[in-house]
């Protein structure tokens, strides 16, 4: 008897939803308008928020594969030297053996040493552009790098071997067993044989090698220099370790292994080093933090910007809130249609807490046909984005079942607040026709348009702001001119027809000038840290950048000099003469005219120590950093080296590039042609911020869009509501703009409040924005007006569209309706 009574329960209980879900369906077709809106507004809503979850998700995740990821950490080089900052992610030979012996914390550490890319020779086949790193032994048991065939505990131990990735074993020996395979690296002649193949380097990962070969080939791993850096030490440290206690032992390791060394390289002991004014040291990084929060000057990989995560973050969760917003305010104003069916309801005995199942199960089920139409969105857009992020985001499993959880979540949240509205209505009032509570929502549902278009113009004003800063970084004055110029970075297997190509080249009509250095102001370009001090004076010891150019590099580049000369190739001397720029020149305490003349000790440089350079010249500064970095101390030296720039003054690009190549292929030197143009990599050095606007561009127009969406919706309801009044004020005279600028009026004042709100929080949240650039825009007051102006046309086109409608209806059609 208690089975039956259970059972004929839960049938009840089952037809009870059915008869939900069925009523429900009836409702979204009797209101189809605003069913539509809600159901376009949810899908744009959670595809939109899905999107970004995903990006946000694979910017967090990175490096978090590797099993000892909480407990790996990199060590960093930082130093101040005479107002000069050194940021390095690189240091010293011995530091990763000294931290296994002094630190009790590290439980192992590793190096890692970027050799950049390579072309290797097995048997009579080449292959290039595959990027080769030197690691120590144990790289493979501090990282999960899973091989797919080798020891990981021996695959490195002998000088010579190398481990490859499974694409690149695949291309250079095709379906053969890889495992004791030989080829010859190219640039230092040397034969390496493969002990194992590992799987690829997961894409959310801070480094991207194909080839890891063991460190013990590299003689200068075993330096015992605290002098030079060019090894990436990763520690694994014990569990628990606290960093800035560990951090805090720094300084006497600092004092202990790197000062007789300063003391020998500039005669200064460390305490005297320092007491100018001058910093050393190392932090630590956790490897989990290195993609977003590391901006060192010589990274593996360009990183992340935590601040551009978060900004994505908001910008879902409010894209989410705004197409919530619009459920709300559309099922509350809608409320009088629907009171006399919760009267009735009541009446017939129907509880509140059936009521409210009944609308959430509305909500809900217009959730999952939004869902439908939110999955083939994400299924469109998604390569789209990864196109314009440079992601490989994937919508397999898993985030499908996370897709349909935030579906029913966004249901349910969306439901909530008309739910308990709806189902408070008092049964005799409602039937009476008297509607309590409208005062309370029309409150409620004006605050959230306000929300609404807040948002919008934030977004507006954001969009514009970051329009205006890449459009003064593409057009500020640079110190050079990095228009027509053609780098051809490997020119240096030319070997000594490098010059002969160039001359070569130089007869050819359309090219105006030419320079060898591989010192680029744009792009992959040496980085040398030079220490240098006015003669008479080594207290002051400037920390700058040192660049090696010919004589043709300063005219070639179009930078000004601004006092003295050029380098001279027929003035012997000039092998030792310097060209400052001009923050190097005031760094050393002089103008750019008293500079000239003047003796530069550079403690540093390339033909030995304290060695004395004459200037000649002082040019103009020019960013050679990002311009997120303001100028700092820049020497050049007279020392040409590999790699070709060219001036150019044609409108016949291709022909000059086909020449060039023809020209190029006729040394046989196996290398392929390539090149590259200045201002594309001057483009790509902040291709992160143009890919921020761009996608802060597309997700400000969706979030707009269901705004009005929304405010569409609230003008159709309302002007259905006062169909009777808009009828008697025609009959008595009023014309069509006079009835639509009654029914505009209200909306476009809450519009107006929304952008007086915005305006402060926006222009504070681009201020903040705007700091990490040492070069920025300031923000003008008529970025405000022209956001706000903006957001009224928005709305008043969304408005003026139904009103006018209404408007123009026939007065005795208006003045029969029941409403």
């Amino acid at each position: 008897m208690l089975f039956k009574f259970t059972k004929t329960k839960s049938l009840a209980h089952t037809t009870m939803v059915k008869n939900y879900f069925k009523t429900a369906w009836r409702n979204i077709r009797k209101n189809k308008l605003f069913s539509f809106i809600n159901i376009i507004g949810l899908s744009l809503g959670i595809a939109t928020c899905f999107i970004i979850m995903l990006y946000v998700q694979d910017e967090l995740s990175y490096d978090r594969f590797n099993k000892n990821a909480d407990n790996i950490v990199r060590i960093a080089f930082k130093a101040n030297i005479s107002g000069g900052a050194i940021n390095e992610s690189s240091v010293m030979p011995p530091v990763a053996q000294t931290m296994k012996n002094d630190f009790p914390e590290v439980r192992d550490a590793t190096r890692l040493m970027d050799y950049g890319t390579i072309k290797i020779s097995y048997k009579d086949k080449t292959f290039d552009n595959d990027r080769l790193a030197f690691v120590d032994p144990n790289f493979f048991s501090i990282f999960t790098l899973p091989l797919v065939t080798g020891n990981p505990n021996t695959a490195l131990m002998q000088p010579n071997s190398v481990v490859l990735s499974e694409a690149a074993a695949k291309k250079y020996f095709g379906n053969e067993n890889a495992i004791g395979k030989t080829f010859r690296l190219v640039d230092d002649s040397a034969n390496y044989i493969v002990t194992a193949v590992m799987k690829n380097i997961p894409s959310g990962s801070h480094f991207h090698f194909d080839l890891f070969a063991s460190m013990k080939s590299t003689k200068d791993a075993t330096s015992d220099s605290w002098l030079k850096s060019a090894y990436y030490t990763y520690l694994l440290l014990n569990p628990g370790t606290d960093l800035k206690k560990m951090e805090a032992k720094f300084p006497a390791m600092v004092s202990k292994y790197m000062g007789p060394q300063i003391q020998q390289q500039m005669g200064l002991n460390l305490n005297e080093f320092t007491t100018r004014g001058n910093t050393l040291g190392f932090v630590l990084q956790p490897l989990t933090a290195i993609h977003l929060y590391s901006h060192t000057t010589n990274e593996l990989e360009p990183g992340g910007n935590a601040t551009y995560v978060y900004i994505f973050g908001g910008v879902a969760i409010f894209m989410l809130i705004v197409a919530c917003i619009n459920f709300i305010n559309l099922s509350t104003a809608s409320a009088s249609k629907r009171a006399k069916e919760v009267g009735i309801r009541k009446v017939a005995g129907s509880g509140r807490f059936q009521l409210i199942s009944q609308f959430i199960s509305e909500s809900i089920l217009i959730t999952l046909l939004a869902l439908i139409v939110a999955f083939i969105l994400v299924k469109i857009l998604l390569p789209e984005f990864n196109s314009i992020a440079g992601k490989q985001l994937i919508f397999d499993q898993n985030p499908v079942l996370a897709f349909v959880g935030l579906g029913l979540f966004v249901g349910i949240i969306a439901g909530i607040y008309p739910a308990f509205y709806l189902s408070s209505f008092k049964p005799i009032a409602v039937l009476k026709g008297k509607l309590t509570g409208n005062h309370k929502s029309f409150g409620l549902r004006s605050s959230l348009v306000v929300f609404q278009f807040f948002i919008s113009v934030v977004l507006i004003i954001g969009t514009i702001v970051v329009y205006q800063q890449m459009k003064f970084m593409q057009n500020k004055d640079l110190g050079y001119n990095k228009e027509q110029l053609i780098t051809i970075p490997n020119s240096n297997v030319l070997g000594k027809n490098e010059t002969v190509f160039k001359q070569q080249m130089l007869q050819d009509s359309r090219i105006v000038n030419a320079t060898a250095s591989w010192y680029k102001p744009v792009g992959p370009s040496d980085i040398n840290n030079a220490l240098a001090y006015p003669m008479g004076n080594d207290k002051l010891v400037v920390n700058g950048m040192d660049y090696h150019v010919d004589e043709h590099y300063i005219p070639t580049m179009e930078m000004k000099i601004v006092s003295g000369r050029n380098f001279l190739k027929d003035f012997p001397t000039d092998s030792f003469a310097i060209i400052l720029n001009e923050a190097a020149a005031h760094a050393l305490g002089w103008n750019d005219i008293s500079a000239i003349g003047k003796t530069v000790i550079r403690q540093n440089s390339d033909r030995g120590k304290n060695v004395p350079f004459h200037v000649i010249g002082v040019v103009k500064n020019f960013n050679f950093k990002s311009l997120h970095e303001a100028i700092s101390p820049l020497y050049m030296t007279l020392m040409p080296e590999g790699g070709l720039i060219f001036r150019i003054k044609t409108t016949d690009v291709a022909g000059l590039l086909k020449t060039m190549k023809k020209n190029w292929d006729a040394y046989n030197t196996g290398e392929p042609f390539t090149y590259s143009f200045m201002d594309d990599l001057f483009n790509k050095t902040y291709s992160a911020e143009q890919k921020t606007g761009t996608i802060l561009n597309i997700f400000s127009i969706l979030i707009i869009l269901v705004a009005c969406l929304g405010l569409f919706g609230l003008v159709t309801y309302t002007a259905e509501q006062r169909t009777k009044e808009i009828g008697i004020r025609k009959v008595l005279g009023a014309s069509v703009s006079q009835v639509t600028q009654m029914l505009s009026k209200e909306f476009l004042k809450l519009v107006l409040i929304a952008s007086l709100i915005a305006f402060p929080v926006a222009w504070w949240a681009m201020k903040l924005w705007l700091q990490s650039f040492a070069y920025r825009i300031n923000i003008s007051w008529w970025v405000f007006v022209v956001a706000g102006l903006i957001a009224m046309l928005i709305a008043l086109i969304t408005v003026s569209f139904q009103t006018i409608k209404a408007a123009m209806a026939n007065p005795v059609k208006s003045l029969s309706t029941d409403r």
